[in-house]
């Protein structure tokens, strides 16, 4: 034998040059083909889309809103068209005019110290705003849950359908 083959033996060892020199007559282990693994990257994210402008229903309708949660009659008047409506769903009037809209949300108002409604949803459709609310503050802790549609005509609300 060659002086480099001995040297192997002597590392290898007898029993592993043996198997060498004898191979078995079991047949090797079957390896399993090895599973597919998750890749190890985070997939990419869609790209956010960009905010949409703020139209200008939506502007005036979130200046009443700032305006109510402030109970400040004069701000939340100041967004309302001279003859506003105000219906109950379907269409049932329940005050008219910018007179009648002060004198209710002028006691409302002083009545209800910790007054906020909250927008868990907003809809903006051209002139349109449709708004679901969640009023907290208001007497004996109740809160209030409704939609409100506001319509705006020339910068001011001249609509608003509450759907209770």
């Amino acid at each position: 034998m060659k002086p480099v083959f001995l040297c192997l033996l002597m590392l290898l060892g007898a029993p592993a040059v043996h198997a060498q020199q004898r191979p078995s007559k079991q047949s090797a282990p079957v390896k399993k083909p090895a599973q597919p693994t998750a890749p190890t990257t985070a997939a990419p994210q869609p790209a956010l889309q960009p905010a949409a402008p703020v139209s200008a229903a939506e502007q005036v309708v979130q200046q009443q809103l700032d305006a109510y949660n402030a109970r400040n009659l004069e701000a939340f008047a100041a967004t309302y068209h001279e003859q506003v409506e105000l219906l109950t769903f379907p269409a049932t009037l329940r005050s008219k005019g910018i007179a009648k809209l002060r004198e209710g949300y002028s006691q409302f108002f002083a009545q209800t110290p910790d007054l906020n409604c909250q927008i868990v949803h907003r809809t903006v459709l051209g002139n349109k705003v449709i708004d679901h609310e969640r009023v907290t503050g208001l007497p004996n802790g109740q809160v209030l849950e409704a939609v409100a549609i506001y319509e705006v005509e020339n910068g001011l609300i001249r609509r608003v359908t509450f759907v209770q």
